[in-house]
Order: structure tokens, then C-alpha cells, then sequence
């Protein structure tokens, strides 16, 4: 079923229907919900594909012969399917379900990244990148001796390009950066910094978990060597995730988890692996998660379509850029383009923390803080800023709502 108007253009007022949470008044006010960033809101289909398992299907996976196992085995399968679908993965093998983005990242770096580095090698990141993608690495790099390099930031929010691939030297073993600012909302030249990482030969991952569900990914076309986005982030389930990693890679990499559904024989002297992806995914997964994450992607690619979010998430940013610079004493923090409508503002010095407090009592939810990512606030002089996240159920009367709540906020600390 579609969730497009006759032009083409997403049916806002329908598709906001799709999301029951929506209809919920928040202190007395009608909800604006604008912290997607954080996690996205879920769809009917999607809590029903949940429901349904647990409801009348209720069964573990790839380890039964009967009906409510095949059964189970079979949609968790499908969304595999689905996942490589959505990248244009060249095999399903390709696709490895995790916790989510977290979770991949820390296998790459244990599985892949550690047992390749020794004292002095270079691992490259950007300073804009969320926590998860920071912490991994320095654990690995404190137990190899190896060393973290930062590319630097424009103050407008933009990757130092030059700075970035300047970096990229012999010492370099690998790089691992995010395609959008989960905090700025701005989108790197993803394929340029690819491209510049497989010239010198350097491995590549890409943390996709703000672009997942904005833009269409084609792993083929990018040439990265890894890519993560977690579930939440795309109007699925939170505790899954997809880390599509060459084959070639994955099937060189010892797993991380040891436990059942993982080998191929087990004796008390030796156990063999399975295959990839088998061999990375030890014990019962979340399989409910899977198989609402896998709905969500149908969703996604079927109902809505990524033509129609660029469209629609375009007019919300061009509309929420201009109302907000009209707020007294307003800053946006990250303003290069292309970028997506989140922002991320400080208001003079009213504390963000009260900025989040008062907006949620007009129905207003954002995010407060550092937003997992300290180096990029302390790069711009602050401790956290307040951030308003859109997504394809905002509507213009959010961007008023948020407006409203901002000058109130104004006039309370005047």
C-alpha cells in the first residue's frame, strides 16, 4: 500500500496515522516528536510483524524440523534477504545481523582491525563521530599499541576533505567514519573519502546509522569494505542491527561469540566454524526484532520510497532553517550542506537541558545533550546543544510547535 499523495509527494496526514504514538497528547498538547535522530517512531506493520511472532509463532530458529520453527526460520531469512536488497549487497552472505550499529562496529574492530595492527599503525576517523564509533577503537588501540588520527572539522560543520586524506599515510590500517552527523545532520562526501581510503588500499567502514534511513545505499557503487545501521534508526526495532561486510573480509575473520547456531562440529578439542554469516550470529537472536526489521525495510522501500523522503525531509529542512533563524538569540550549530533537517542549536545562555525541559512541556520532544558525541561539542566551544530531529510524520505544524515553544523559552529567561 502506498503512502504517496496522486503527485507523488508523501501523504503526510495519512502516514502520520501509521504511527500510534502520534496519537498521544503530551502534558495536554498535541506530541511534535523530533527526536528521530535518537530512534525512530514504528509503524503499524511493523509492531504487528512483532506481534504476530510472538502472538502465533512463537519459535527458534535453523534448529527444528517443525512447523512454528520453519515458519520462524523463514521470515528471519527473509529479512536477510531484505537487507541485501537494500544495500544492493552482491550476496546475502554478506549480511551479518547484530545488535545494531554498536555491536558491528566492536565485532569489525576485534574480528577484523585488531589482529592486523601493531604499535605505531594509524587507525583515521573523523571528528564528528558518535561515541560508538570512538570507543571501539581506542580499546583496541590501547591493547596494540596502535594510535587514533582525527580529521579535522570546518566550522561550519563540514569535513576538512583535504585535511581528511592528507591523513591517510603508510601507518594507515584502517578507516572507519560516519556518513551523517547524527548530531549536525551533515552529510559527508562519503564516496570521496571511500574512494581516497581504497587508492591507498586501506580498509573502510562506514557507519550508516543516520543515513540509513534517508538515503539509498548501494554497497556496490560506494566500495566501502564494511557498512552498519542499526534497526531503530529505520523505523524498526531496537536490539538489531546489519553489518554488511565484503565476503571476503568476513569469511577471513574469526567470529567474536562463541555458543550454538554458530558452527559447523563441536568436540572438546576442536570446534568448526560455520560459514559466514552464521558464525558471527552465536546463541537465539533477537528474532522478533529481526522480523520487524524486516517489515520495516518493506515499509521503507515499498510504501514509501526514498524519492519521496528526500523531497519531503528537503521542504521540512528549507522550512524549519529559515523559522528557526528568525528566533532571538538562536545559534545552529553545523550549517554545511547537503544536510538533513536536524538541528542542532544553542539559545545564548539558557542550558540546554532547560531548553528540552520546556519544549516537552508544549508537547515539543528533542534531544538534549552531547548526543554521544563530546569531541564534536568541544570542537564547537559547548557542552551540549538542543536538537530537534525530523523525519517523513513531521509536518509543518511541528516546525510551528518548535518555533512557539523556543520564543516561549525566550521570554521565560528574559
Amino acid at each position: 500500500m502506498t503512502r504517496l499523495a496522486p503527485n507523488g509527494v508523501l501523504d503526510v496526514k495519512a502516514l502520520r496515522g501509521e504511527f500510534p504514538v502520534l496519537a498521544r497528547d503530551i502534558r495536554g498538547k498535541r506530541l511534535s516528536y523530533l527526536d528521530s535522530a535518537a530512534t525512530t517512531l514504528k509503524p503499524l506493520c511493523v509492531i504487528n510483524a512483532v506481534d504476530r511472532y510472538y502472538r502465533h509463532g512463537t519459535a527458534n530458529i535453523h534448529r527444528a524440523v517443525h512447523l512454528l520453527s520453519e515458519e520462524a526460520t523463514g521470515l528471519y531469512e527473509a529479512t536477510r534477504t531484505a537487507a541485501c536488497q537494500l544495500l544492493n549487497a552482491a550476496d546475502e552472505r554478506e549480511v551479518v545481523f547484530t545488535t545494531g550499529t554498536t555491536g558491528s562496529i566492536n565485532l569489525v574492530a576485534r574480528s577484523f582491525v585488531k589482529p592486523r595492527l601493531k604499535a605505531g599503525d594509524e587507525i583515521l576517523l573523523t571528528g564528528m563521530e558518535h561515541h560508538a564509533n570512538i570507543v571501539p577503537w581506542q580499546m583496541i588501540c590501547e591493547e596494540t599499541g596502535a594510535k587514533i588520527i582525527v580529521a579535522a572539522i570546518n566550522d561550519d560543520g563540514s569535513l576538512d576533505l583535504a585535511s581528511f586524506k592528507k591523513l591517510i599515510g603508510p601507518r594507515t590500517k584502517f578507516i572507519s567514519c560516519v556518513w551523517i552527523s547524527n548530531a549536525l545532520g551533515v552529510i559527508n562526501p562519503i564516496k570521496e573519502m571511500i574512494d581516497a581510503a581504497n587508492a591507498a588500499g586501506v580498509p573502510i567502514l562506514i557507519d550508516a546509522a543516520q543515513a540509513v534511513a534517508h538515503v539509498p545505499i548501494d554497497v556496490q557503487t560506494l566500495g566501502a569494505d564494511f557498512l552498519a545501521f542499526s534497526g531503530h534508526k529505520l523505523f524498526g526495532p531496537t536490539g538489531v542491527g546489519v553489518l554488511w561486510g565484503k565476503l571476503q573480509h568476513l569469511d577471513a575473520m574469526p567470529p567474536m561469540l562463541g555458543g550454538g547456531d554458530m558452527i559447523k562440529t563441536v568436540t572438546f578439542e576442536k570446534t568448526v566454524y560455520a560459514d559466514a554469516p552464521a558464525k558471527f550470529e552465536a546463541g537465539t537472536p533477537d528474532i522478533a526484532a529481526v522480523i520487524g526489521l524486516g517489515e520495516a525495510i518493506r515499509f521503507v522501500t515499498e510504501d514509501v520510497g526514498f524519492k519521496a523522503i528526500h523531497s519531503h525531509e528537503e521542504s521540512l529542512r528549507n522550512k524549519a532553517e529559515a523559522a528557526l533563524r528568525d528566533v532571538v538569540n538562536l545559534k545552529i550549530i553545523g550549517t554545511a550542506e547537503p544536510k538533513l533537517p536536524i538541528f542542532s542549536i544553542v539559545m545564548g545562555n539558557i542550558h540546554p537541558h532547560d531548553v528540552g525541559s520546556i519544549l516537552d512541556s508544549y508537547g515539543v520532544a528533542i534531544r538534549t545533550g552531547h548526543h554521544c558525541t563530546q569531541p564534536l561539542m568541544a570542537r564547537f566551544g559547548v557542552q551540549a546543544t538542543s536538537r530537534a530531529s525530523f523525519s517523513i510524520y513531521n509536518n509543518e505544524e511541528d516546525i510551528e510547535n518548535l518555533v512557539k515553544a523556543l520564543w516561549k523559552t525566550q521570554e521565560l529567561f528574559a
